[in-house]
């Protein structure tokens, strides 16, 4: 009997250890996610910047739920090419940039940097004139909230670290409900909106293949790869660690997402079904009051001056990341003024620049906004191809290299587009 109650208490004794450790072992991972997350939320979440949300709100506008199908392949494609940029950071410990000038020369890369300098201004001009548009709603000038709002995302920038500055972007983060409340506001028909996902349909007509090119260019922006990628060799994640960057990729692809998916919603179920033209997200926005209320035109508001001050931030530092890596100056948060002047000097111009352009009176916002989008479509194939080839060198990834699935999505992603913009500029010619 007593060998009997000594062997349960030592059962007892193991499974209280084994709960213990199992215990321990969780809050560990959880612990290690929360350090190490970030970049892909971050990456993801900037992408619904006033270009994104004017594109999303366009599309449902002038399509209602049309091509809200479109969302599921995207975020397929855009989960696989963040996962990529994020495994070669981790792997290699360098930026995209750093690596098309290693493997493909100086030429390309500064052909590649002008092309994408020019395409990331337009996104950052966008930026700013959503800034304008939405705190115009509040009933605030375009010459308070501009100004004011280039030099915090300077200032925060320039003088804060990476994980000062990190924290920054993940409190952003949380804002974009906003565009979650707005659509249970509008009380949707969620049966037609799932039976739409069932049956997509799409046409060949150039407006609608224009928006589709432009909601691939809003959500897999070209920009994207290279923030990300500076980001994770910036935040110094290590290959035992990548699967919590992993997870930080995938979940960030799928809240962007939601949001998107909202944002088109909301836009579709009141000013679609009304008849109600738009030309910009602040013509969502003001066009929600009579429709859905003032509460949906300030929520609506407050999540584009979110988003647009958000991205306002990141996307000069993308560009910037881009630049340094390419001519191999010194780049990064982390470091002083004095230890990397081209970096801080290059995103200080863009900031200005981009929040000066935006004062200029009678500057056509409209086809910057919209049209950057697009371009954003158009380009991203090219940097598609560089990271392809660059991921599948054994040399560089090692036994990291993309598998059959992933080069497919890929692959296909690149055709489909190129193939969507050729068609396009045959039917406009």
């Amino acid at each position: 009997m007593e060998f009997l109650i000594g062997f349960e208490g030592t059962i007892v004794a193991d499974y209280k250890k084994w709960v213990s450790s199992t215990r321990r072992s969780l809050w560990r991972t959880v612990g290690l996610f929360f350090i190490l997350m970030g970049p892909g939320i971050i990456t993801s979440n900037v992408d619904n910047d006033a270009g994104g949300i004017t594109t999303y709100s366009l599309a449902g506008a002038q399509f209602g739920l049309k091509l809200i199908w479109s969302l599921i392949p995207i975020m397929i494609a855009l989960i696989v090419i963040q996962e990529m940029c994020a495994r070669m950071g981790v792997v290699t410990g360098k930026g995209l940039s750093d690596l098309i000038r290693e493997k493909f020369g100086a030429k390309i890369t500064f052909y590649l940097m002008i092309g994408l300098f020019l395409t990331n201004m337009g996104n950052a001009l966008s930026n700013f004139a959503g800034v304008a548009a939405g705190m115009e709603v509040f009933g605030v000038n375009k010459f308070i909230s501009v100004p004011i709002s280039a030099f915090l995302v300077w200032w925060m920038v320039v003088k804060g670290t990476y994980r000062f500055v990190e924290k920054a972007f993940l409190v952003a983060c949380v804002f974009y409900i906003s565009y979650i409340i707005t659509g249970i506001i509008v009380k949707p028909d969620w049966g037609h909106v799932f039976e739409q996902f069932l049956r997509p349909h799409l046409s060949l007509d150039p407006s609608e293949m224009t928006m589709v090119i432009g909601l691939v260019g809003t959500t897999i922006a070209p920009w994207m790869q290279f923030y990300l990628q500076a980001s994770i060799v910036e935040k110094g994640i290590k290959i035992e660690e990548y699967k919590f960057a992993r997870f930080d990729v995938v979940l960030g692809s799928v809240v962007v997402h939601i949001v998107a998916f909202f944002i088109i919603l909301v836009c579709a179920e009141t000013l679609f079904k009304n008849g109600v033209r738009i030309e910009t997200a602040k013509d969502a926005a003001l066009s929600l009051k009579p429709l859905a209320g003032k509460y949906c035109t300030f929520l609506f508001a407050f999540g584009l001056v979110n988003a647009s001050l958000f991205a306002a931030s990141i996307l000069p530092l993308s560009t910037t990341y881009l630049i340094c890596e390419g001519l191999g100056w010194e780049a990064g948060i982390d470091k002083k003024f004095v230890e990397a002047p081209q970096f801080y000097g290059f995103y200080s111009l863009m900031i200005f620049l981009g929040a000066g352009i935006i004062l200029y009176p009678n500057v056509p916002l409209i086809p910057i906004m919209y049209l950057s989008q697009v371009i954003n479509g158009m380009v991203l194939p090219i940097v598609l191809i560089f990271m392809l080839l660059l991921i599948n060198d054994k040399k560089l990834m090692m036994q990291y290299t993309n598998g059959p699935i992933f080069n497919a999505i890929a692959w296909v992603t690149a055709i489909i587009i190129i193939g969507f913009t050729l068609l396009l500029l045959v039917r406009m010619i």
